[in-house]
């Protein structure tokens, strides 16, 4: 018998004229939770299996391939943007027109091709995720919150899915993910060391140009308009007056405040360089998903993807209840975390595997604010970090893909070319990136510092 949440076609369209059949095994639904405060809460999922596996042979058949294939979980940020953002602009198996047909389509540069990957729409209130009641959503407050919600979710899922609960188990997502993640791998850890639930096999986490240390990001955007000719000498001085105050919030612990005001403080330095696109510094609009919010807000989508007719999708970028919520989270440092992180073991003789990469055009949380806060977070801990060698990942006569640093369990790639949604701008790269990765294949290409060859 098939599963109940099983996915064989969706809509290939708005209009639901034809079919699109998907070719690979692929589940969607809602789990919900127990032990929150109010009933009847959900989370929305979406899992494709590894085009590695066989749809047509039966799970059992297969059972040590299904079982030895990585599991990646994918998330957006915001906070309150569904991840479903990513499934159809950036890594899923599925693509969509921007225009009044809204045409569905397979893309042959998805994650999936040589993992399974698996989809979230949380913290509750993004995309599909919400309760029986939607006026009565219990938003997170904090990342301790969201992980123990999430792990929960995770439990329910291997409950369902029992195939994949002994995959080797990756995080991964994106800028306000980057609080994100860490806090759901640290929960998971925690989980893990008292036996509690089904063990899940954790084994490492990746975060694109993630919101990990506000107070910095936000200094580093000044200088990175600035340097690109945005804003001129006498707005800078103003932003930088701006930027102290919230500084100073932060110092105080007054971080609602400090949102607020830092909120404050991009707008300005959006509006005073012409509103161009925080994401992406080359362009003036953003990643365009008005199509497929009406797609997604269609019944005959809510259906083939089990969730209840008539729910709203929906997807905020740091507005809306969800970002109401964590409105004193936004402003933390979560450094610590992936401190935590690349210090601790999977339980055994290695440590968790952590992937930190940007693209080069991100005004929002970019290549130096992942390069400080690393050279920070190793100082004490690998002094030899910040000299390590830095690869140019090339394959002549190519042009080079990105820029490699790679240390024990810790790993950074700078891409060029790109905006904040990596895997949006340069696909193939990014999933090239992920794969070397996860597989531990070698980045090719040579070190400028080291000998002539």
């Amino acid at each position: 018998m098939d599963p109940d949440d099983l996915v064989t076609s969706i809509p290939a369209n708005l209009l639901d004229t034809k079919s699109l059949e998907l070719g690979i095994r692929s589940y969607a639904g809602r789990v919900q939770l127990d032990g929150t405060g109010t009933a009847k809460n959900n989370l929305f999922y979406w899992f494709f299996e590894s085009q590695t596996c066989s749809p047509h042979v039966p799970v059992a058949d297969q059972q040590d391939l299904i079982s030895a294939t990585p599991l990646v979980i994918w998330l957006n940020g915001g906070p309150g943007a569904s991840s479903l953002i990513g499934l159809f602009l950036e890594n899923g198996p599925l693509t969509i027109t921007e225009d009044t047909v809204g045409t569905v389509s397979l893309t042959t540069t998805s994650w999936n091709q040589e993992a399974h990957l698996l989809y979230w729409d949380q913290p509750l209130g993004a995309g599909y995720s919400h309760s029986d009641d939607p006026k009565h959503d219990e938003y997170v407050e904090d990342e301790a919150e969201l992980g123990h919600m999430f792990w929960q979710a995770l439990q329910k899922f291997f409950q369902l899915h029992p195939e994949y609960a002994k995959c080797p188990l990756y995080v991964c997502g994106e800028s306000y993910a980057g609080k994100y993640v860490p806090a759901i791998a640290l929960e998971i850890d925690k989980q893990n060391g008292r036996k509690a639930g089904q063990h899940i096999d954790l084994r490492g986490i990746a975060v694109g140009n993630g919101w990990i240390t506000p107070e910095l990001s936000l200094g580093l955007m000044i200088d990175y308009v600035y340097t690109t000719g945005f804003i001129g000498l006498g707005q800078r001085e103003e932003l930088l007056r701006d930027y102290a105050k919230v500084q100073a919030e932060i110092k105080e612990g007054s971080l609602a405040e400090a949102t607020k005001d830092g909120n404050a403080l991009v707008d300005k330095t959006l509006a005073y360089g012409g509103n161009f696109d925080i994401y992406d510094a080359r362009g003036w609009k953003g990643l365009p998903w008005e199509t497929l919010k009406a797609y997604l807000n269609t019944d005959p989508v809510r259906k083939a993807l089990h969730v209840p007719l008539g729910l709203e999708w929906t997807c905020e970028d740091n507005s809306g209840p969800v970002a109401d919520a964590l409105v004193e989270d936004n402003m933390a440092d979560a450094s610590d975390k992936y401190g935590a992180l690349i210090d601790r073991s999977d339980g055994g003789a290695k440590r968790y595997k952590v992937l930190l990469y940007t693209g080069n055009f991100d005004t929002a949380c970019g290549f130096r604010s992942t390069e400080e806060i690393l050279d920070r977070l190793m100082r004490d801990r690998d002094p030899e970090w910040h000299g390590a060698p830095r690869l140019i990942w090339q394959q002549p006569p190519g042009d080079p893909k990105g820029f490699v640093r790679q240390r024990g369990n810790l790993t950074q790639v700078s891409i060029p070319d790109s905006g904040h949604e990596v895997p949006a701008y340069q696909p193939e790269t990014c999933r090239e990136m992920l794969y070397n990765w996860l597989f531990e294949r070698p980045f090719h290409g040579h070190d400028p510092q080291g000998p002539l060859v």
